[in-house]
């Protein structure tokens, strides 16, 4: 967490902690368990009355392991309720049951159990008992069970999923329990659920002073006298600092009593985007001098601030926020959370150069959070797409007035303790905002404001496309940055509408492409559809969109647009462009059939488009030339050749040996062009500096397809059941040249201990099912994701189409 100074510049000092609820802090003497209990549920779509009685008939349920998201194993359809822009998928009523036993050894403790999220209206039984009802597909929650188990004996835990009512959301929201689930059992005395904080009050070159608060619940019926006692371990394991006990004084039952404790680092490492450096405080209750509970919390020390005129700074040096939104479903795998999937998806956006997330429009899977402390990103976390006034006819707002509060508090103390969680956002695009005569939107405002404050210090905003003075949201002063959803030609004007405030692009960009499609000529801006509410019918039959960066939204801009403001001016803290990948749902400027977006830099099977080079180019130390189109035409087209280059003066590009030209960066430009005449052969591009070559890149045309190629993104996975490994498909001709245009049909087939999780080409307009054992290349490309199970060995893939040299590629799981 963080603190801030009562100083002048408003200075924030910071200590973030990440609360990993599953590494719990090893001792022989703690009975805190975190199990995962995503084993051996059954499943049924829709429907069945009286399925949350313990003795319900379930043996002919499908049986399957969490997370599941039974959404994306459905048809897509034009008809099905969630309309295309909620990704065209089935939604519905589900029901999970789970038959599992509890030792006797655990009567007289708290058991729990966590739900990290299911979408959505979730009710849960245990042996017959409702536990309760949470509308919000994106929160957390826990339910106590101790009172209703049958230690020794069988228990039944049943939840019903009603996804039904739709539409319910303007994306793609996916349907069930498709974050991970845990089993929770401590002794009656231990801290409490999320129940550390931490923050740095004062923190110096020298050391740091560590604050940790500590919650500690007692359930049992007695006040025996406890004692609290924490430590700081290094990322190596080494005890860098020792608490003082804290006995207790008499506690009530069922009551909760806060401890603070605190402690000094000395020589702290800094978190930062470059070297997320994570400690961990080890927090422990005793009775008797014997250790009861062990609560582990990793943490990242460092220091920030927003400043008005100088943007953000991280540890004292301005850094400028590179970010991207992103919706929370992992393409062909849908909403079901997996590590490592998250993970790649971070990898690749590390690669561009970005250094933030915003967690568009809603609390992230835990996972995300970890993943990015870890990494190191700047997190904009935010909590609601909607207040009171809906968006779509069966959102959220329906059940606004009952749950907001909760289920923000939950947010907070969930994340607070993140390192990567710099910015609260209270909402996105809220409809409260636009209304001069109405003011509910700045008392919801300051309400919500007050919720995270009471609980947090770090800065509030939203994401406001309606960023005039007058905007109630802005009105309200109830933010510490003011956030703007667009209105790029706005940013440069920022001060005079806002004297001494400071500046987040919260949502930018919203430039389209699909990958691989070229529309020429590339010069010329295009804006699809020309009004965001009006039918768009001017656009390619394929329902295509120009990968050169020529094209965006009404609202939006296209990326150079974009990025050449903000890059220029320091008060400009950052930027989160919509969006890092594409998604499902939301497919403008078409509809159906398009299925998903086109707004991704990154396309839905995780392929990147030609701009991600340009950020690649602007954004990191890596020596950049990237050349496009693809060099396959009619003959005697013009082509507009683009390249995106850096760390060099020029680039001198040659068709067939000869050059047709140098071209340099002038001014603010980000990218080279030379148009010309198409013939087959080879087309170079050479960048150079100072005379001397830096790069040379080739492109040359292709024949026609002889053979598959498969690269795996790894050859070693775990044998956990959960572990991936993505597989790119290649369509290359007999000389080793993807062939550009190629759509062969591939059917694949695997060994071992593993299956095809999903498959995938990248293809917006695509229906084919994302369950199978065969995808169509799109542009010479495809994915296949396999999943490894349980049992360690040799896993075989293999690639065949008719026509094409097959290929294989052998992965081991360990």
């Amino acid at each position: 967490m963080f603190s801030i100074m009562p100083s002048a510049s408003r200075r924030m000092l910071v200590l973030l902690l990440l609360c990993l609820g599953i590494a719990p802090y090893a001792s022989a003497q703690t009975s805190r368990t975190i199990a995962d209990f995503d084993k051996g549920w059954k499943f049924h779509l829709g429907d069945v009355k009286g399925a949350e009685k313990a003795s319900a008939p379930d043996k002919n349920w499908r049986l399957l392991n969490l997370p599941h998201d039974w959404s994306i194993e459905g048809t897509f359809s034009k008809d099905n309720p969630a309309s295309p822009e909620g990704g065209a998928l089935p939604g519905g009523i589900g029901w999970y049951r789970k038959t599992f036993t509890v030792p006797l050894a655990s009567k007289g403790k708290q058991v729990y159990i966590d739900f990290d999220g299911v979408y959505q209206h979730s009710d849960v039984w245990v042996n017959g008992h409702h536990l309760g009802f949470r509308p919000n597909g994106y929160i957390s929650f826990r339910y106590e069970l101790t009172k209703y188990l049958n230690y020794g004996g069988v228990n039944v835990i049943a939840v019903k999923v009603n996804n039904s009512e739709q539409p319910n959301s303007r994306w793609y929201s996916g349907s069930g329990i498709y974050r991970n689930v845990w089993l929770v059992t401590t002794n009656p005395v231990a801290i409490d659920h999320w129940g550390t904080y931490v923050t740095t009050p004062e923190l110096g070159i020298k050391s740091a002073g560590v604050v940790v608060k500590t919650t500690v619940r007692n359930s049992q019926s007695t006040a025996k006298p406890y004692t609290v006692r924490t430590k700081i371990f290094d990322a190596d394991n080494k005890l860098v600092a020792v608490g003082g006990s804290i006995p207790s004084k008499a506690q009530l039952s069922d009551s909760a009593v806060s401890f603070e404790n605190t402690l000094p680092v000395y020589a702290p490492r800094l978190w930062s985007v470059e070297s997320p450096y994570l400690y961990k405080v080890v927090t422990e209750v005793l009775i008797d001098k014997k250790v009861v509970d062990t609560y582990t919390t990793p943490l990242g020390i460092r220091t920030f601030e927003f400043d008005a005129d100088k943007g953000f700074i991280l540890n004292g040096k301005s850094l400028k926020i590179l970010g991207v939104c992103d919706h929370h479903d992992l393409g062909s795998l849908g909403a079901a959370i997996n590590t490592r999937a998250l993970e790649r998806q971070l990898q690749i956006l590390k690669g561009m150069g970005v250094n933030g997330i915003r967690t568009s429009h809603n609390p992230p899977a835990p996972e995300l959070l970890d993943l990015c402390d870890k990494m190191g990103f700047i997190v904009m976390d935010e909590a609601f797409d909607m207040w009171k006034m809906k968006k779509t006819k069966y959102d959220y707002h329906q059940f606004w007035d009952e749950w907001h509060k909760r289920d923000l508090q939950d947010q907070i103390l969930r994340d607070r303790n993140h390192p990567s969680v710099f910015i609260w956002s209270i909402g996105n695009e809220i409809g409260e905002q636009y209304s001069r005569t109405d003011t509910v939107g700045r008392v919801i405002a300051r309400e919500l404001a007050g919720i995270v404050r009471s609980l947090d210090n770090r800065p509030i905003t939203a994401a406001n496309n309606d960023p005039e003075p007058a905007s109630n949201i802005i009105a309200s002063g109830a933010l510490d940055i003011i956030g703007y959803n667009y209105h790029h030609q706005d940013y440069e004007s920022f001060h005079k509408r806002y004297p001494g405030k400071k500046f987040i692009s919260t949502e930018s960009t919203s430039a389209l492409e699909t990958r691989g499609s070229y529309d020429m000529p590339s010069d010329s801006i295009r804006r699809w559809p020309i009004s965001w509410d009006k039918p768009f019918t001017t656009g390619n039959k394929d329902n295509s969109v120009s990968a050169y960066d020529n094209v965006s939204a009404p609202w939006g801009s296209t990326h150079e647009e974009t990025w050449k403001v903000v890059k220029k001016n320091p008060m400009l803290s950052g930027m989160y462009i919509w969006t890092g990948f594409d998604y499902l749902g939301e497919p403008t400027p078409y509809s159906w059939p398009s299925r998903s977006s086109y707004f991704g830099v990154i396309d839905l099977a995780g392929f990147p488009k030609d701009v991600y080079y340009m950020y690649q180019s602007e954004w990191t130390n890596k020596t950049v030339l990237h050349i496009f189109p693809h060099w396959n035409w009619e003959a005697g087209k013009t082509v507009d050749v683009w390249a995106y280059y850096n760390n060099a003066d020029e680039v001198e590009l040659y068709l067939n040996g000869k050059s047709i030209g140098i071209k340099k960066k002038t001014g603010d430009d980000l990218h080279v062009m030379w148009r010309l005449k198409y013939e087959p052969g080879t087309l170079k591009a050479v960048s150079r500096k100072n005379g001397k070559v830096v790069l040379t890149k080739v492109i040359n045309t292709a024949g026609a397809p002889a053979k598959i190629e498969l690269i795996a993104d790894r050859s070693n996975i775990k044998a956990d059941g959960k572990d991936l490994s993505f597989i790119t498909i290649r369509i290359l001709d007999k000389n080793g040249n993807v062939v550009p245009n190629a759509d062969n049909l591939v059917k694949f087939k695997i060994s071992g201990a593993a299956s095809i999780a999903s498959v995938d080409n990248g293809d917006p307009v695509s229906h084919a099912p994302f369950k199978a054992d065969y995808r169509k290349a799109f542009h010479g490309l495809a994915l296949a994701i396999v999943q490894g199970k349980e049992q360690a060995g040799t896993i075989t893939f293999t690639a065949t189409s008719e026509g094409l040299a097959p290929a294989t590629v052998v992965i081991r799981s360990k």
